[in-house]
């Protein structure tokens, strides 16, 4: 692995669905000489790419699972990451872009920045991850990069300043003007890998010196040698205007734009140049840790391979000689035989085999250092942890995990498949932080629960194809919640008597509606209850949160402020006083207006504009609340919101509507209170299970 840190490169492909970004990975490898041959996502020959690894991946043509390699370019060092773009797999977006120091944003020139498009941004956003965004498709019909750079800066905010303009669009795109060294490229061979090098052609020359000036005038915010040698009337070097650049986009004031056609072989090479050119080195980029023997006060750590160690494992994959743990060295470098501490649980480790990842090929190495990803076998612990060496005692920050909403029952068809199960699920549910699974006492059902309908089926379908575990499922069921709508006070003693020692508690004060999930405020005085028995009135309180009074589900949003109570010398116990806790909350419980709470989705529909109508209905015949619709050329998109519960099956009556050309993406947006006739309804269906168990 290359030591110059300065020649190193980890960077994301991210995008919306379909936008490109396995395709624009494949050409990458093959450009580098990583790969001989171009593999397509739905190949002819039912090959697939080769980061699409998964059969499942291969078959539907989706990527389901972030997969890592690394190539060379221009004797750099270059790490890459093809993530998902279906919002159900948002983790592995999530994921990657915390080890990340750079990302390539991948857009259609058709349908420009669609609404995943701005999941990622938001993603790119909270881990402050700056980047380049690359404008594919350019010989699609219809296609306008000029139209989705200005999409870049109106509805994501970015400071996007094109660099490159296009020879032709559609049929007739022929290849790029690279207008900071003002050269026609194109791109010759059976596979575009002959970068020819020409002028501009003549009648494009006044487009291109005009989309230099403009260019020019935007980067120079970023450079005072720039400004200067413009306001001199100097030359404007490459090397000036590259500098500024380099600058605006690792500061994340602007975005530059590339474009060409990763499918027809156009313009892949200057993208990997920009890569190079003007995404940061791990060396320009901040990482923060936190020292847990010092109040977690922050630690600025540093790419220095003499440094104690600090790693990351970001992903988890069970590989066929164990566990393979992904890994990103911020500080120090791991080398084979290394003991490094697990900074979750203290637990000491040994660093065995120490691999680079190519997709689902390894190579092994001797070691990685700082600013490198690499992986290990064999190691136990859990995406996120943080590994350390023994001196030192910090943790990085771990990543945001979206909660579960939607959730669906299985059963196993016999003993084997029960075995095989379980197995299955003890690895998913290490691998994929989205993915949870817990058993239901009552109906004796296993639970898994996970971020939409698509998620789920492909847990179920890689149980039976890769544990040969045969499950049936049964109706997803959605993850409602309870929450109070108004103040109520609660004045509660808990007495036991029985031979010998009792049991005495009072607590008294109210339960108020609040934006947390929970919040417990001790506002005691005079001693009434002795201080160490808090806790034990907020554990009581805490312990009520997870199944509501009023139909069993969790209970979100509640403030508790206690202000009053009384102990006794010899019955009062931390038992005692959780059990008062829990008496004092079912007690106010019921006066505070409880009301059921269901995960309301951001639905956006694209679909060709003849069925704008018809797609509009349905949305309004699932309680949906159309917010903004638009039309885009020959395609309509529909913004709206829609109840969970309302959307099973959504994809199939989609389809049968419009012939099948309309597409749709989903993720969970908030909470919102049910309407009475459906809270009614749902009471009545708990009901009827209880009765039937």
């Amino acid at each position: 692995m290359i030591r110059d840190l300065k020649k190193v490169r980890n960077i994301g492909i991210s995008a919306h669905i379909d936008s490109g970004k396995t395709t624009l990975t494949e050409r990458i490898l093959f450009y580098t000489d990583r790969i001989h041959k171009i593999n397509e996502v739905r190949g002819k020959d039912g090959t697939g790419a080769i980061m699409d690894s998964m059969e499942l991946e291969r078959e539907r043509g989706i990527t389901i699972a972030s997969a890592a390699t690394y190539c060379e370019w221009d004797k750099h060092n270059i790490n890459i990451i093809d993530t998902p773009g279906h919002v159900d797999f948002t983790v592995e977006v999530e994921r990657s872009l915390r080890v990340l120091d750079g990302v390539v944003l991948i857009l259609c020139s058709v349908s420009g920045v669609q609404s995943q498009s701005i999941t990622v941004d938001q993603q790119m956003k909270r881990y402050k991850v700056p980047c380049i965004a690359y404008v594919n498709k350019c010989d699609r019909s219809g296609a306008n990069p000029v139209k989705v750079s200005g999409q870049l800066r109106d509805k994501l905010g970015h400071n996007s300043i094109m660099l490159q303009l296009p020879i032709g669009l559609e049929d007739k795109h022929e290849g790029i003007i690279d207008l900071v060294s003002m050269k026609a490229n194109y791109f010759e061979g059976e596979n575009g890998e002959n970068v020819v090098i020409k002028d501009i052609p003549a009648e494009m020359m006044e487009d291109a010196e005009m989309a230099r000036e403009e260019m020019i005038d935007a980067v120079s915010l970023f450079s005072e040698d720039l400004t200067d040698a413009i306001l001199e009337e100097k030359e404007i070097t490459e090397e000036l205007i590259m500098q500024a650049v380099r600058t605006g986009t690792i500061e994340r004031q602007m975005t530059p734009v590339f474009l060409g056609s990763a499918y027809k072989n156009k313009a892949v090479q200057p993208l990997m140049d920009a890569v190079i050119n003007y995404l940061p080195s791990p060396l320009d980029i901040e990482n923060e840790a936190i020292d847990l023997d010092n109040n977690e006060e922050a630690v600025i750590l540093e790419s220095n391979f003499d440094k104690p160690t600090v790693a990351l494992a970001f992903k988890l994959e069970d590989g066929q000689y164990g566990q393979l743990t992904y890994i990103r060295v911020y500080q120090g470098c791991i080398y084979k035989g290394d003991t490094l501490i697990n900074s979750r649980d203290g637990k000491k480790m040994k660093a065995g085999r120490l691999i680079r990842m190519h997709s689902a090929q390894t190579e092994e190495v001797e070691a990685i250092p700082a600013g490198h990803i690499g992986a290990m076998f064999g190691v136990d612990c859990a995406s996120g942890d943080t590994f350390v060496s023994p001196q030192i005692n910090y943790a990085m920050l771990s990543m945001h995990i979206m909660e579960p909403v939607i959730s669906l029952s299985i059963v196993p068809k016999d003993n084997k498949a029960q075995i095989n199960m379980s197995k299955a699920l003890n690895r998913f549910t290490k691998e994929d932080p989205t993915f949870r699974t817990y058993m239901d006492h009552e109906t004796g059902d296993t639970i898994i629960q996970g971020m939409g309908e698509l998620h789920l089926e492909v847990y179920v379908e890689r149980m039976k194809r890769e544990y040969d575990a045969e499950v049936e499922t049964g109706q997803p069921r959605v993850a409602y919640r309870e929450t109070i709508t108004r103040k109520a006070l609660f004045n509660y003693t808990h007495k036991k008597q029985t031979g010998g020692a009792g049991q005495f508690g009072r607590v008294a004060g109210f339960i108020e509606p609040c934006e947390e999930e929970f919040e417990f405020t001790n506002k005691i005085t005079g001693g009434r209850i002795p201080t160490q028995y808090i806790p034990a009135c907020e554990k009581g309180f805490q312990g009520c949160m997870n199944k509501g009074p009023k139909l069993e589900f969790p209970v979100t949003g509640i403030k508790v402020t206690i202000d009053d109570g009384a102990f006794h010398a010899v019955d009062s116990s931390e038992m005692a006083f959780q059990s008062a806790a829990r008496g004092a909350f079912l007690e106010a419980y019921v006066k505070a207006k409880p009301v059921i709470k269901e995960p309301i989705m951001k639905v956006v529909i694209e679909t060709p504009n003849e069925f704008q109508g018809g797609c509009m209905g349905l949305i309004n015949q699932r309680r949906g609340i159309i917010q903004g619709s638009q039309e885009e050329g020959v395609m309509s998109v529909i913004e709206s919101q829609v109840p969970l519960s309302d959307m099973f099956g959504f994809s199939t009556v989609l389809r049968s509507a419009t012939q099948g050309k309309a597409q749709f993406t989903m993720e969970f947006s908030t909470y919102k209170k049910v309407p009475q006739s459906i809270a009614e309804e749902i009471a009545r269906k708990k009901q009827e299970e209880k009765n039937n168990n």
